[in-house]
């Protein structure tokens, strides 16, 4: 038995009309594979009911959610009868049918275990299953949601458990580009994406799929693509780095906006210092990114700089000047006018001069660097962020993309 897995987002699925549309693409995909398809709410209605949460102050709750997993109640409920309507067999499953077990983190839940001998159950009277993304039910029995973006999750987990032959993420773009179209009109679509190099987009500013799933792919070397709900044409694929035939020195650049730089100047130059400074964030959840350090002309003291999110900048100031007597530094200074962008190609193994091409198109336009990270795929650098749009265009044309 074929399966193939189709996800939609909620601007996929955000009225009547685009429903409609759904339900002909997963009828096409229908006469050719047994079809599992993820949805998410219609467009807005999450964040409506994260409103009334604000609203009753109530967070990370069993109570929270269920309230959040609701939307895609409605979604998944509408698919079905249009389906039933064009005469294809459909039954919609929530997540605590099937069931999708998860841990009891709420709000932010994993997913422990999928029991897909009910799905292939189902298949025996059904061409399509159709279930809600973003949800299932803990150990406790209480429903669980995954987080924002989850349904990418719910999606690539099924796929993974069903052994389907590929994942379809259905969205309002036609696939992952080269850069952000928004800033650069020359960005091109990419035919052929490694993991690593999809994960480290995702988790550098792209927005097209969730870091966890594609996580989760690469764990099950699951084919993915990325396409549009508003055409046919092929998108994106995501693939095993040794099915790449070229392998591009650079596949794309990305950036984010949401950073903020933190300087603890005077910290005592001896070992233990980063292990305290950043445990104590650690304690507080607080994720650090990029790390420099320097020590003074003294050679007693040092300085290290690194990167928080925006929203996190202020918090981690407070838990380390509440922590000055313990760390034993001078002072503290932040930067949220900040932003990461990074060039990521899977060539960079085996081809040198990246860095020397991105460090001199920065200098050409006289942007200062203020922070540099490096790994095996990427090179990331942090600057002022009024330069970001300028920096991004300028390296995509340096590197013929």
């Amino acid at each position: 038995m074929k399966i193939l897995v189709m996800k939609f987002g909620g601007t996929s699925v955000a009225d009547i009309k685009k429903l409609k549309n759904v339900a002909i693409k997963v009828k096409r995909n229908s006469k050719k594979y047994k079809v599992v398809v993820v949805l998410s709410a219609m467009a807005g209605e999450t964040n409506k009911l994260q409103k009334y949460l604000d609203i009753v102050s109530e967070k990370s709750s069993y109570s929270s959610d269920l309230v959040i997993t609701s939307g895609e109640h409605v979604s998944v409920g509408l698919l079905s009868i249009i389906l039933n309507k064009l005469k294809v067999k459909s039954i919609c499953l929530l997540g605590w049918q099937i069931p999708i077990i998860t841990d009891n983190s709420y709000g932010k839940a994993r997913i422990l275990k999928i029991n897909n001998k009910i799905i292939k159950n189902y298949f025996k009277k059904n061409e399509v299953i159709i279930v809600p993304g973003f949800q299932g039910i803990s150990k406790e029995g209480k429903i669980s949601s995954l987080g924002r973006g989850g349904s990418d999750t719910t999606a690539v987990a099924l796929a993974c458990s069903l052994k389907a032959t590929r994942c379809d993420i259905y969205t309002d773009v036609d696939g992952v580009y080269s850069t952000d179209p928004n800033i650069d009109k020359k960005a091109k679509k990419i035919k052929k994406i490694s993991y690593e190099e999809m994960l480290e987009m995702a988790s550098l500013g792209a927005k097209v799929l969730q870091t966890r799933s594609v996580e989760l792919a690469m764990k099950n070397n699951l084919v993915l693509q990325v396409l549009s709900s508003l055409n046919n044409s092929p998108g994106t694929f995501i693939v095993n780095e040794k099915n790449l035939i070229e392998k591009e020195m650079v596949t794309g650049i990305s950036y984010t906006k949401n950073e903020a730089k933190i300087t603890i100047s005077g910290i005592p130059d001896k070992p233990g210092v980063s292990s305290l400074i950043f445990g104590i964030l650690s304690d507080s959840n607080i994720n650090v990114d990029m790390i420099v350090q320097n020590i003074s002309q003294d050679g007693l003291r040092a300085n290290v700089t690194f990167t928080v999110q925006e929203r996190e900048m202020n918090l981690a100031k407070k838990i380390l000047e509440k922590n000055r007597d313990l760390i034993d530094f001078h002072y503290i200074s932040t930067n949220a006018d900040v932003s990461k962008v990074s060039v990521i190609g899977v060539g960079m193994k085996s081809q040198s001069g990246v860095a020397k091409k991105m460090f001199k198109a920065l200098a050409d336009l006289k942007i200062n660097i203020l922070a540099i990270s490096t790994s095996e795929i990427k090179i990331s650098v942090l600057i002022n962020r009024k330069m970001t749009n300028k920096a991004v265009k300028k390296l995509h044309k340096a590197y013929v993309l």
